[in-house]
């Protein structure tokens, strides 16, 4: 490529994804990386593409909305592109409920997303019955959403930074900055903005329940991949020496998973990964001017919901870069330097 109209600086979730948008609407796009695609927290194993609860409404609840809701035919285009499986699939998430406080909770949030999710998903409490892929509920009650997906992160890490390549743009290690500039650089680029990086350690397990709904429990996500493993996690560790070892912290989740769901007491354990996800001061993804950096921009801060929010963060940067559009919520607007 001769000339870029936009180099993008970061070949995780949020980078490629601004790429791909940009490359979708002609624009030549340059991905650059110094240690290539998917090689922080975007190469990791869960892929929960879980939404916050249906209550206390604010920009960062719809704008994670509006992208779930985008999120199928985003990752469809990306598939017929490239010919890879990315693992998306919208096949909904199940919570136990603890006590009788935690069903009147789960029920008037039932109602509140009657509204707010616009018909478009549900939020439900449901008996567990006598389903094999149910997990245990001292109230025999569960929450089953159907807005919840999952996606295998370093699949479609990969198959993004593929599709960008097959719309003519460029994913290389490194090479000029030309054109519009936007800093997509993950946790070290977030302390540069004033947030910082929180260790997450998450397994990979040899079992097939490929199709079932994701389970939250316990704090932690069990997410039943389409290629037959299931994926467990995470850790938040705000505190670490080794950015990418896994330990007894990581012992510890999977006893807490087997306890909050028997069924995976005999899964072998495929991989163990740890990394390092970008999490910004108010939690929030960081989009926009760039607060210490002249001229260039930033998207960053995606935390826990990077891929969940990635379609949607593509597009409103596309719309800055491209158009010199801003949509971006207030909310997510770097602070001054």
């Amino acid at each position: 490529m001769a000339t870029a109209d936009v180099t993008v600086m970061g070949a995780g979730i949020f980078g490629l994804s601004m790429a791909y948008a940009c490359a979708r609407r002609g624009a030549r796009v340059r991905v650059i990386d110094p240690n290539g695609v998917a090689a922080g927290a975007s190469g990791g194993l869960v892929g929960a593409l879980a939404p916050h609860v249906p209550e206390n409404w604010n920009a960062k609840k719809a704008f994670q909305f509006e992208s779930l809701i985008m999120a199928a035919p985003f990752w469809a285009g990306v598939e017929a592109l490239t010919s890879a499986d990315v693992g998306y699939a919208r096949t909904g998430r199940l919570q136990p409920l603890a006590d009788d406080h935690a069903v009147d909770l789960a029920t008037a949030r039932a109602e509140t997303a009657g509204e707010l999710w616009q018909g478009l998903a549900q939020w439900q409490v449901i008996p567990t019955g006598d389903a094999t892929w149910m997990p245990p509920s001292p109230t025999g009650l569960v929450v089953h959403d159907t807005l919840s997906a999952l996606i295998h992160p370093r699949n479609a890490t990969r198959a993004l930074a593929d599709a960008v390549v097959a719309l003519g743009g460029e994913v290389a290690r490194d090479g000029p900055t030309q054109g519009q500039v936007v800093w997509a650089t993950g946790w070290d680029g977030c302390k540069e903005i004033g947030g910082k990086g929180v260790k997450g350690q998450a397994a990979l397990l040899n079992h097939n329940a490929a199709g079932q709904p994701q389970l939250f429990a316990d704090a932690l996500h069990i997410i039943p991949h389409r290629n037959g493993t299931v994926a467990v996690g995470s850790t938040s560790e705000r505190e670490f020496d080794d950015p990418t070892s896994t330990d007894a912290a990581l012992d510890d989740v999977l006893e807490r998973a087997i306890a909050a769901f028997p069924i995976l007491a005999n899964a072998r354990v495929i991989e163990r990964w740890a990394g390092v996800r970008p999490r910004s001061r108010s939690r929030a993804p960081v989009l926009g001017p760039h607060p210490t950096r002249t001229g260039a921009f930033v998207a960053n801060g995606g935390f826990k919901i990077g891929f969940g929010m990635a379609p949607k963060v593509g597009e409103v940067m596309a719309d800055l870069l491209l158009d010199g559009r801003d949509t971006i919520p207030d909310d997510f607007r770097a602070a001054p330097g």
